[in-house]
């Protein structure tokens, strides 16, 4: 049997599952344990298919949309935010909800109510499409929101009110590309107001900081997570702009071993909603083709939650 060759593992930290996650999927597993399955959940909890599915084999039916839910049945609302209408329209119905909105998410929503109470029209940096983006527009009054995605858009977009400007932003997305677009709204919009606080996540600002830092040092670099995870599409995106061809991968399976060859250094990270397991079911992966040698990054450790909702833990 040949030799294996050696291959030095940079794994990035922090990695993998934020609070607002953490919190979601503990929500879905405690409406199970309160009332029972089927418990309904409008939308994918958090974008992993290993965590979607897990839940589905405890009795988690996902569903796109409300009419999908019995009378009879409660629904958890997903961590990305929905629009004011859905829990009008479960009120309506009488369904019992839960929401898992993401605290972080529910921050930059009444940031926006708050701001068109002032007179303010809001652009907010985001990609369209994205459940955040359609729950933080479905928070005010359709006109008074626009969408700016590009450096492009900033340079572009048109306003009726330049003097009564606001920006709020999507808080997964590249802190690079929305620092660029942010001061090209600002360099347009001298009057624009900024948020209160940074609206891009302290998890997604320490993932993209935790892979610039090991970047330099590798030749390759996999991320775990969903194609449809925004901040792991942006892990990606941050090792590619430093010169390190990435591959996003959702678990082990997907490894194109062609593609990785046989580098001396790689790098490893999880996006938000990866969980550790599928970070050690790479590594293990690995092991089979190379000797392994881990190094994990030193780093403060996180140390963020968020309360459950009291129907749930009372």
């Amino acid at each position: 049997m040949a030799e294996r060759p050696p291959l030095h593992v940079l794994i990035a930290a922090p990695r993998g599952f934020c609070a607002g996650v953490d919190r979601a999927i503990q929500i879905v597993e405690l409406a199970l344990e309160r009332f029972g399955a089927p418990v309904y959940v409008r939308h994918e909890i958090v974008h992993n298919r290993f965590v979607v599915d897990r839940l589905r084999d405890q009795g988690a039916v996902f569903v796109d949309e409300l009419d999908e839910v019995p009378d009879d049945r409660p629904v958890v609302f997903s961590a990305h935010g929905v629009p004011k209408s859905v829990p009008a329209m479960a009120t309506e119905r009488g369904l019992h909800f839960v929401d898992a909105t993401c605290p972080l998410v529910s921050k930059v929503h009444r940031q926006a109510e708050r701001l068109i109470a002032d007179g303010r029209h809001i652009l907010f940096i985001g990609h369209a499409g994205h459940p955040e983006v359609i729950g933080t527009f479905g928070q005010v009054p359709e006109g008074s929101i626009t969408l700016v995605e590009t450096v492009a858009d900033a340079g572009s977009v048109a306003v009726l009110d330049p003097a009564n400007l606001a920006y709020l932003t999507q808080t997964t997305l590249s802190v690079d590309d929305t620092a660029a677009i942010v001061d090209a709204l600002t360099a347009r919009f001298p009057a624009i107001q900024a948020p209160r606080s940074e609206d891009i996540c302290y998890a997604t600002s320490n993932r993209q900081a935790a892979v610039k830092a090991i970047a330099p040092s590798c030749e390759k670099m996999l991320v775990i997570g969903a194609p449809n995870s925004s901040n792991s599409l942006r892990l990606a995106e941050v090792a590619e702009r430093l010169g390190v061809p990435s591959r996003l991968i959702e678990r082990a399976t997907d490894i194109d071993w062609d593609w990785l060859g046989q580098p001396q250094t790689l790098g490893v990270t999880a996006g938000a909603s990866a969980p550790e397991l599928l970070v050690r079911e790479v590594i293990d992966a690995l092991r089979l083709r190379f000797t392994v040698i881990e190094d994990e990054t030193e780093h403060r450790p996180e140390g963020m939650s968020f309360k459950l909702p009291r129907e749930l833990v009372a």
